[in-house]
């Protein structure tokens, strides 16, 4: 990371909403992922995720919900984080 103070520019910061999610079905089942939160998301939600290279959809449980996260300190790099698709119940 470049100082300001030495001459460097801090890059936009923006602030956003993480859920940590357990993974519930198929070859992922009880793997921990970061993703972005949506509106209405409460912790012991569970939701419809896409999981890996190949984005296969699996249900998963929301464990915390991090609210206000910025850029700079969130759980996953912002441009590399995964939306979650959908609650399901």
């Amino acid at each position: 990371m470049i100082h300001s103070m030495a001459g460097g520019r801090l890059q936009n910061v923006s602030y956003n909403d993480y859920a940590k999610v357990k993974i519930l079905t198929g070859a992922s089942a009880n793997s921990i992922f970061w993703y972005l939160s949506i509106n209405g998301l409460k912790e012991g939600n569970i939701v419809k995720v896409s999981v890996g290279p190949n984005n296969i959809q699996e249900e998963a449980i929301v464990l915390r919900i991090d609210k206000n996260v910025s850029s700079q300190m969130s759980p996953v790099p912002y441009k590399r984080a995964k939306n979650i698709i959908k609650i399901i119940k």
